[in-house]
């Protein structure tokens, strides 16, 4: 799937991201301006990096129209889906978050990810053996500098593969 994030004049509150599936079908959702890279954005650099299969893109990817993906997960029938979308949320709030900071704490990150998915009624997603400030946070940073070169009218393309199986 493509996700194309077009930055619309310098005077719009919202950027537009694209989802253009795999088969030529599309959706899209608006991205609130907020000084970091944007919240869906953080998805794109959580999905990518991490083994999950039921994220807020992968769904996408599959066919949920992106302004509804979220609730879809709630109310799938495989019990993964909503777990694995709740700590998808949970890691990409707590990775905001420290990108919010302006520097990575650990220990921080992961009592944000792990109390957002015990509000959630989800247990936590084991990071262990995965280096989070390269995987997440430092990818996260360089996204955000590439989106921060983007001038506006134009648009930043993105390839997104769903993890299969």
């Amino acid at each position: 799937m493509k996700l194309i994030a077009e930055k619309r004049s310098s005077n719009d509150k919202y950027d537009v991201l694209r989802f253009v599936r795999n088969n030529g079908s599309a959706t899209d959702t608006l991205m609130p301006r907020q000084g970091i890279l944007p919240h869906n954005l953080i998805h794109y650099v959580v999905e990518s990096a991490l083994p999950l299969r039921h994220g807020f893109l992968s769904q996408v990817a599959l066919g949920a129209d992106a302004q509804i993906a979220a609730r879809a997960a709630q109310g799938a029938d495989n019990p993964a889906v909503p777990r694995q979308a709740a700590q998808v949320e949970a890691i990409v709030e707590g990775l905001q978050t420290q990108l919010w900071r302006g520097s990575f704490d650990l220990e921080s990150f992961l009592a944000a990810a792990n109390s957002a998915c015990a509000a959630r009624g989800h247990p936590p997603l084991d990071l262990a053996g995965i280096d989070v400030h390269a995987c997440l946070y430092q990818r996260a940073q360089a996204l955000h500098a590439q989106w921060q070169e983007i001038p506006y009218h134009r648009a930043l393309s993105l390839d997104f593969s769903p993890r299969l199986g």
